[in-house]
């Protein structure tokens, strides 16, 4: 039996969430990192950033690189991940759960820390169905450097109204207490995934509806939940 649907909105973070990318980008930071003259992060340092706006990631993990050095580190940064970019694809089940959820009926988006460019670069690629790209499977998007970057609540309180949904019919689904707390700073539900840059126990802390360990708990959740 098919459960009445709860969320009307779902709003997806991209990296670590659906993306398998976390290492890449938390590697690609360290090298980054340590390029400019920086001490070298520990891969949790550099994961737990995944999300934060630019400024404030670098401000914790590389707190001896001056501000000033961070155009050449981003430009390094840069270099790294697009090494590896090619490299990078959904989580297995990820597209299923995605056509599942839009048939039934709900609004899919994708709110994420990337840049619009990076985002766009991603969503032109296959999405794994014949002639459909990934952004094909969602309604709408916000980045960072379009709104304001996590915990700020902007780009949710944004696609809230570009689909005139409620925060009681918005579900946040993230990787990160990023998310999480951003979700709460616009007054909507959490879910998190403990397969991405932030443990279970860490993302306990935001009182998310699930944590779910895996994109097919997930799913079953979202279909048999939301």
């Amino acid at each position: 039996m098919i459960s009445p649907r709860r969320f009307d909105l779902l709003c997806f973070d991209w990296d670590g969430t659906l993306f398998d990318s976390t290492a890449i980008i938390a590697r690609s930071l360290q090298q980054a990192v340590v390029e400019v003259g920086g001490a070298l992060p520990t891969l949790a340092q550099a994961a737990y950033v995944i999300g934060m706006p630019w400024r404030a990631a670098l401000s914790k993990a590389a707190p001896d690189v001056p501000p000033g050095r961070y155009h050449d580190l981003a430009a390094r940064y840069h270099a790294h991940y697009v090494a590896h970019q090619n490299d990078l694809s959904l989580f297995p089940g990820v597209t299923a759960m995605l056509q599942d959820l839009r048939a039934r009926g709900h609004r899919l988006v994708v709110a994420t820390g990337k840049s619009r460019r990076g985002l766009d670069e991603v969503f032109a690629l296959n999405s794994g169905v014949p002639e459909l790209p990934l952004g094909a499977l969602f309604d709408g998007s916000r980045t960072a450097d379009e709104t304001a970057g996590k915990p700020d609540p902007q780009m949710l309180r944004e696609l809230m109204d570009e689909f005139g949904v409620t925060p009681a019919r918005t579900l946040m689904i993230g990787d990160t207490t990023h998310d999480l707390q951003m979700a709460l700073n616009a007054g909507c539900a959490g879910a998190g995934v403990s397969y991405g840059a932030h443990a279970g126990d860490t993302l306990e802390a935001c009182a998310p509806l699930l944590i779910a360990r895996s994109v097919d708990e997930l799913r079953r959740w979202l279909i048999e939940h939301a």
